[in-house]
C-alpha cells in the first residue's frame, strides 16, 4: 500500500514539474515574441526624428500611402513637418503626402479591413468618408464582438483564471491579480 502511494505521488510530481517547465518555456517564447514586435514597431514612418536626407529624398506619396493604410489622420503630417523643421531641412510635400494618404485610405476604409481590425483587437480610426460609414462600423462591431468573445473564452479556459498558480513570488490565491 505504501509503495502504491509513493508511486502515485512521484507521478504527480513529474506531471507538475513537466507542466511548470512547459509554462516557463511558453513564457520565454511569449516574452521573446513581445520583444521582437516591440523592436519592429519602430520601423518606417514612426521614427521620432527624420534626418535632413530623409526629409529631402523621401517619396512623400509613399509615406502618405503607408499612413493611410494605417488609418492615420491628416493631422499626422505635423509630425513630419516638426521633425524636418528640427533637422533644418525643407518642409515635406503635403500635397503628395495627402494624395498618397487618400489612396491608402481607400484600402483602409473597406468592410473587410474594418472586420479584420475589430477581430484582431485594434481600434478603428474615424478617418473614413461618411458615405457607407454604417457598413464599416457594423463590420468593425462584428469583428470586435468576435475578438471579445474569444478573449473571454480563453480567459475562462485558463487553468488559473484569477491569477493564482505557479508563479515566481506567488503567495497563493489572489483574486483579480491584486498584489496585497
Amino acid at each position: 500500500m505504501n509503495n502504491l502511494i509513493k508511486r502515485n505521488s512521484s507521478s504527480a510530481d513529474v506531471t507538475q514539474k513537466s507542466a511548470t517547465s512547459l509554462m516557463s518555456k511558453s513564457r520565454v517564447a511569449l516574452t521573446l515574441t513581445g520583444i521582437a514586435l516591440f523592436a519592429l514597431s519602430g520601423c518606417a514612418t514612426t521614427q521620432k526624428n527624420l534626418t535632413p536626407q530623409q526629409c529631402q529624398s523621401s517619396n512623400w506619396q509613399e509615406v502618405g500611402y503607408a499612413d493611410g493604410i494605417n488609418g492615420r489622420s491628416g493631422d499626422y503630417f505635423g509630425h513630419y513637418a516638426n521633425s524636418c523643421a528640427k533637422a533644418g531641412a525643407p518642409m515635406p510635400n503635403r500635397i503628395q503626402w495627402e494624395q498618397g494618404r487618400q489612396l491608402g485610405l481607400k484600402n483602409y476604409c473597406t468592410e473587410l479591413n474594418a472586420y479584420k481590425r475589430g477581430r484582431e483587437g485594434y481600434d478603428w480610426q474615424p478617418v473614413c468618408p461618411l458615405e457607407g460609414i454604417e457598413k464599416l462600423e457594423e463590420a468593425y462591431a462584428q469583428g470586435r464582438y468576435y475578438y471579445i468573445r474569444q478573449r473571454d473564452l480563453d480567459y475562462l479556459r485558463s487553468p488559473y483564471p484569477f491569477g493564482y498558480g505557479p508563479r515566481p513570488f506567488s503567495y497563493g490565491y489572489r483574486p483579480f491579480g491584486y498584489g496585497w
